[in-house]
């Protein structure tokens, strides 16, 4: 496997993250048919390059399954926790600033037009 896709060994994927998924699931419904790995990878992929979710690559899945899970799992705060576990056991090092049109709004007109500099008697 390529390592810039996949950048976690499948081991350690199922020894350190799957526990935890599982931990915060209470009621766990159908587990994904690609399994929890490739999606992972894939968000990884993501926020490492920066594409958008439409143009995510083929080896990891349906792109809206991917989005529609990570939506979950951030809205619950999963993904946030385990980033967080991963840090704390320095198994993950993952430094990272999200900023779209959400965050920062701007009309499009908003930076406006240079203005002349009058003289005001």
């Amino acid at each position: 496997m390529d390592t810039r896709l996949f950048p976690l060994s499948q081991e350690f994927f199922k020894e350190t993250i799957e526990p935890l998924i599982a931990m915060h699931y209470k009621r766990p419904g159908r587990p994904p048919k690609e399994g929890y790995y490739n999606f992972f990878c894939a968000i990884l992929y993501v926020l490492r390059t920066g594409i958008s979710w439409r143009d995510l690559l083929q080896c990891f899945g349906a792109w809206h399954t991917v989005y529609t899970l990570f939506k979950r799992w951030s809205e619950n705060g999963l993904f946030w926790s385990l980033v967080y576990q991963l840090q704390q056991k320095k198994a993950l090092k993952l430094g990272f600033t999200w900023i779209d049109s959400t965050t920062i709004g701007l009309h499009r007109h908003g930076s406006g037009c240079l203005k002349k500099m009058g003289h005001n008697p």
